[in-house]
């Protein structure tokens, strides 16, 4: 898919994302304001999903796959003082928006991103919560092997994984958890 080159070069409405996706057979939603401004965080990680989510609908597409982070929700815990705190509204009322649709939605939800190579392992459900906080990391190329993992396999949709780096070959873990 193409993408503008500035933002002010083609108004990206729901209509003309509509049009981009028609044809397609999914979409993955993993883009991210990378915190700081909590205006632009709010632009991308809520307004900009959910825009998505809709035009993936209207498209006719059928699955969607969202990046979030590990414990997004309603009850993230984030006091409003954090900076993370935009952030995690962004995310769960994103993640709300999608679960509400009738797309064949997965809601990814990697810990800590990391800059390690992949390992293609991890950890999901039970094994997940046994975990310490600073033990939740994932590398950034595992995640993008979770993404492409779901999108292959039926029994993600309409599941929340929550996952970091861990010991189960990715897709026996999607299947396990």
């Amino acid at each position: 898919m193409r993408v503008p080159s500035s933002p002010t070069s083609r108004t990206w409405d729901t209509g003309a994302l509509a049009d981009l996706l028609a044809g397609h057979d999914a979409v993955v939603f993993s883009a991210g304001a990378g915190g700081g401004d909590p205006a632009r965080t709010y632009a991308v990680d809520r307004d900009a999903a959910i825009r998505v989510i809709d035009a993936t609908g209207q498209a006719g597409v059928r699955r969607f796959v969202m990046v979030s982070y590990f414990g997004a929700g309603p009850d993230h815990g984030v006091s409003q003082d954090n900076s993370f705190y935009p952030y995690a509204e962004a995310k769960a009322a994103a993640d709300a928006h999608l679960r509400a649709s009738d797309l064949d939605w997965t809601v990814l939800g990697p810990g800590r991103l990391t800059l390690e190579p992949a390992t293609g392992r991890i950890a999901v459900g039970a094994d997940v919560s046994r975990e310490g906080s600073e033990t939740r990391a994932v590398s950034r190329e595992d995640v993008a092997l979770v993404a492409a993992a779901a999108l292959n396999d039926d029994s993600t949709v309409r599941r929340t994984i929550d996952f970091n780096n861990g010991d189960l070959p990715i897709p026996e873990a999607l299947t396990a958890g």
